[in-house]
């Protein structure tokens, strides 16, 4: 599927300093910043599940230990 990306010139600007600092394509650099932050999304969503499992589980230790 194609897609059209409208860019201001800041993010122009940047996005050709990626590609170029990176040694790859702006359209690369495109998907790679994608893919990136949809992982980091990823793994703070798995972090906040987790974290609240934990909590849950050792609420009693925590409030222990927390006096």
């Amino acid at each position: 599927m194609a897609m059209t990306l409208r860019l201001s010139p800041e993010d122009e600007r940047a996005l050709t300093l990626l590609a170029e600092a990176e040694g790859i394509s702006k359209q690369e650099a495109t998907v790679r910043a994608i893919h990136e932050a949809a992982s980091r999304r990823l793994r703070r969503d798995q972090v906040t599940t987790l974290s609240a499992v934990a909590r849950e589980r050792y609420a009693d230790l925590l409030d222990r230990l927390g006096q």
